[in-house]
């Protein structure tokens, strides 16, 4: 049995992720910004809260884990109305998505070197390419990729594998705004050759394989898990 912590577990690709390893057995940890009494309840899975803002709330929360298994790292946030061109904008959401899974991964460095496990970041499509809405949002997911090929050089020596998943366009509360929007819903669907929105349970099987024994070759590895919406 694995120890796995997902970090931004409580809703969304997150949920699936930490669902799919409670399925297999393992002790699996998720964290929200949320209060606890609001996290779904699910008597297979722990619920913590944690700000990954906080560098200290994320050094007590992995203080509490001598062996990582699996660190997913899946907080992410993106702000719209044009927030993301503002100064203050753009580094809260820099903050949360890259500078948050870089705080999750050092604190959990110790605690991953001891178990020889791995590290799944999320990146996005937007990783590869840019948005005239989300720049912000698209800084930050770039950083999550090289963040991930970084530490993968670094960490390599310790036994810790370290990949991401990019994640294509995928129905949840981030992207509920567009999935709503029939005429833009339809142009996105239309790119994507597997013609459909994606589902948080998309990311799970990925999320699986990357963190089992046939993946102990790969590292450093940044996959698109996208309907093939990036191909074109």
């Amino acid at each position: 049995m694995k120890t796995v912590i997902v970090i931004g577990g409580s809703t969304g690709i997150g949920r699936a992720i930490g669902t799919a390893f409670a399925g297999e057995g393992h002790d699996v940890h998720v964290t929200g910004i949320e209060p606890l009494d609001a996290m779904p309840a699910d008597g297979a899975i722990t619920c913590h809260r944690l700000d990954v803002r906080s560098d200290s709330e994320v050094v007590d929360f992995f203080g509490g884990f001598s062996r990582v298994d699996v660190l997913v790292n899946c907080a992410g946030v993106i702000q719209r109305g044009g927030k993301e061109f503002m100064p203050e904008g753009f580094a809260a959401v820099v903050d949360i998505n890259l500078n948050g899974s870089q705080r999750c991964c050092q604190a959990a460095h110790d605690a991953l070197k001891a178990a020889g496990g791995c590290v799944i970041n999320t990146a996005s499509m937007l990783s590869f390419f840019g948005s005239g809405a989300a720049p912000a949002y698209s800084a930050s997911k770039g950083g999550v990729a090289q963040l991930t090929r970084s530490l993968a050089i670094a960490w390599a020596g310790d036994g810790i594998r370290v990949n991401a998943l990019a994640p294509g366009w995928i129905a949840t509360d981030l992207t509920s705004a567009l999935t709503q929007d029939q005429e833009r819903s339809a142009e996105l669907v239309g790119r994507t050759p597997m013609g459909r929105w994606g589902e948080p349970a998309d990311l799970a099987g990925p999320a699986l394989f990357l963190a089992s024994p046939q993946a102990h070759f790969v590292t450093g590895v940044v996959l698109p898990v996208d309907g093939g919406y990036s191909i074109r």
